[in-house]
C-alpha cells in the first residue's frame, strides 16, 4: 500500500449531485442556478449558496424555490449556465467571463414549467423536482457563503423512476449528474444497497442516463 499524499487542492468538490435553483426576482420574473453544494436532512434540503449570487437575494425576501434535478445527458444546458448571473452589474466576486443574462432558461436552452405551490417554475425535462420554501438563510461560518435550509413540501418524479405502486425513487432507474471536482459524471452499476434499503431488489430498469432520456 502506497502513503497518502498531503495536497491542497483549490476545490473540495468531491462528488455531488447538480441542482438547477429556481427562484424569483424582484421584478416578478424568475432566475436559474446551477449548484452543487446540497443535501438532504430528511425533508429538508441544505444549500450552500455563493453570497453575492442572486439566488441568496432572492431567498432572503421570497422564499420560495423549486430544486430541479437533471440527469447526466442534461450536463450540457447545467454548463450553459455556469457563465451566467441574475445580477446587474456583475459581482466582482464572480469569475472572470461571467456575465449578466436576464433569460437563463432561454441561454441554457431550458423551459420552465408551472409549480404546483410556489411561484418559482420547474425546469422542463428533469426527473426530480423538489418546490420548497427557504426556511432559515444564513450566513456561513467562514463568511463567503449563506446557508440556506429549504423544507420540502413536494416532490415530482418522472414516471420511470418510481418503483411502481410505492412512493419510492428507484435507486437503479435514476442517476443523477454528479459534479466531480468541476467535472461532470453520472452513476456506474450498482455495488450493494444498505441495510435500510426499501428498494433492495436488483431487477430494475435501466437508468436514465445519457441514452435514457428525461
Amino acid at each position: 500500500m502506497t502513503d497518502h499524499l498531503t495536497i491542497e487542492p483549490s476545490i473540495l468538490y468531491f462528488g455531488t449531485p447538480v441542482v438547477l435553483l429556481s427562484t424569483e426576482n424582484p421584478d416578478g420574473s424568475f432566475n436559474l442556478a446551477p449548484m452543487s453544494s446540497a443535501w438532504a436532512l430528511g425533508k429538508v434540503i441544505v444549500l450552500g449558496l455563493g453570497k453575492e449570487g442572486q439566488t441568496a437575494r432572492n431567498l432572503a425576501d421570497r422564499p420560495d424555490l423549486v430544486l430541479s434535478l437533471p440527469a447526466p445527458h442534461q450536463w450540457e444546458a447545467v454548463e450553459r449556465l455556469a457563465p451566467l448571473t441574475g445580477r446587474d452589474p456583475v459581482p466582482a466576486s464572480k469569475p472572470d467571463g461571467c456575465r449578466f443574462e436576464p433569460d437563463k432558461f432561454g441561454a441554457a436552452g431550458l423551459r420552465p414549467e408551472p409549480s404546483a405551490g410556489v411561484r418559482p417554475p420547474r425546469v422542463a425535462g428533469c426527473p426530480l423536482q423538489f418546490e420548497a420554501r427557504a426556511l432559515d438563510v444564513r450566513r456561513s461560518a467562514c463568511g463567503g457563503f449563506v446557508i440556506v435550509e429549504a423544507g420540502v413540501s413536494r416532490v415530482h418524479a418522472d414516471p420511470r423512476l418510481v418503483v411502481t405502486g410505492t412512493q419510492h425513487v428507484d435507486p437503479a432507474a435514476w442517476s443523477p449528474l454528479i459534479y466531480n471536482f468541476r467535472h461532470y459524471f453520472g452513476l456506474g452499476p450498482q455495488l450493494g444497497h444498505s441495510y435500510r434499503s426499501q428498494t433492495p431488489s436488483g431487477d430494475r430498469p435501466a437508468a436514465l442516463t445519457a441514452g435514457g432520456g428525461a
